[in-house]
């Protein structure tokens, strides 16, 4: 196995591995980091590529979206829908109109839920 198979099968590894509050900020972080390159696509002028960007962000907003369990805490997960239907209207907006206050406005929103959510892997992490 060369170096970068052996690396992959480590990544893969600790993501099959991660406790579940793990994945949902690392699937945060990856939101933002693909928000930073269509930012970074728009100031390029590379729309095309900026609109894939939106995309996987919009992906990943999905699927928090789909994985929420409103029965653990309604009133939790009924916000939370709220904040990710509102980052997907403000991504497709952008997507469209080629704009970046659609992407300022999803990345704050994901930036708070990131911050809070690793403020709870934290408190966690001190409870064990």
């Amino acid at each position: 196995m060369n170096t970068h198979n052996a690396a992959q099968a480590y990544k893969q590894a600790s993501i099959e591995n991660a406790p579940p509050i793990k994945l949902v900020r690392m699937l945060y972080e990856g939101a933002l980091r693909f928000l930073d390159r269509a930012e970074l696509a728009t100031s390029d002028g590379d729309f095309k590529l900026r609109g894939h960007w939106i995309s996987r962000t919009e992906a990943i907003v999905s699927e928090l979206r789909a994985s929420l369990d409103v029965s653990v805490a309604p009133e939790v997960g009924q916000e939370l829908d709220r904040l990710y239907e509102y980052c997907q209207h403000e991504l497709s907006q952008a997507y469209l109109s080629n704009e970046g206050s659609g992407l300022s406005n999803a990345r704050r929103v994901l930036r708070s839920l990131l911050d809070a959510w690793k403020s709870v892997e934290v408190h966690q992490a001190t409870q064990l």
